[in-house]
């Protein structure tokens, strides 16, 4: 079902919007609600990948080595002159 929606918006920014939708032969309804929808799709999108990520579980022993101090001082230390 259709709705109606009122908004306030510069006018040039309508003039223009009005031009560029008589270029791609579209309403400016159409294009708005077009819009909308890019912005609901790309915001489910970023929110699916994040949960994605958080799910996953870390090497515990990759984990353990990457914050070992002593380990990683040792290496420079080495390599550096520490």
């Amino acid at each position: 079902m259709k709705t109606r929606l009122n908004i306030t918006i510069e006018q040039n920014v309508l003039e223009k919007v009005k031009v560029y939708a008589i270029k791609k032969q579209i309403s400016v309804s159409k294009l708005i609600e077009d819009y909308f929808e890019s912005i609901i799709k790309a915001n489910s999108k970023r929110k699916t990948l994040l949960d994605m990520v958080d799910k996953l579980d870390p090497d515990p022993s990759i984990v353990a080595e990457s914050y070992n101090k002593e380990s990683f001082y040792e290496n420079k230390k080495g390599k550096y002159g520490f």
